[in-house]
């Protein structure tokens, strides 16, 4: 067995299943496990998916959202243990894989027509 196939199947253990499909133009809810002294709980950050990368275990998604006027990216790793649940909100149709545009639009602006032929 080579290095490869290894370092594969260690990877493939901790791979989610119950990830759904999330594609860039999403609005999402993110559940992220935050640790309070020895109490754990789940913070949601709802927000809209701007970028998608790498593949396999080391995907990520980028949300971004708007907090008090301040536009906030976050990038969460979606087989990261710190991830507690996902939730997709509405489908966005666009038609770029990045939507780095948004960052210097303000408001109404900002909106994405929502997609219907994709379930949630």
């Amino acid at each position: 067995m080579s290095a490869q196939e290894i370092i594969r199947s260690i990877e493939a253990e901790q791979l989610k299943s119950d990830l759904p499909l999330i594609y860039v133009g999403d609005t999402v809810k993110v559940g992220v496990r935050i640790k309070e002294g020895e109490k754990y709980r789940v913070q949601p950050y709802e927000g809209v998916v701007i970028a998608k990368r790498n593949g396999g275990i080391n995907e990520t998604i980028t949300v971004r959202r708007v907090f008090q006027g301040v536009g906030v990216e976050r990038v969460f790793l979606l087989h990261s243990p710190r991830i507690d649940n996902i939730k997709v909100l509405r489908r966005g149709k666009v038609r770029r894989a990045k939507l780095y545009y948004l960052r210097d639009r303000v408001g109404k602006a900002t909106r994405i027509k929502q997609r219907f032929d994709r379930s949630l």
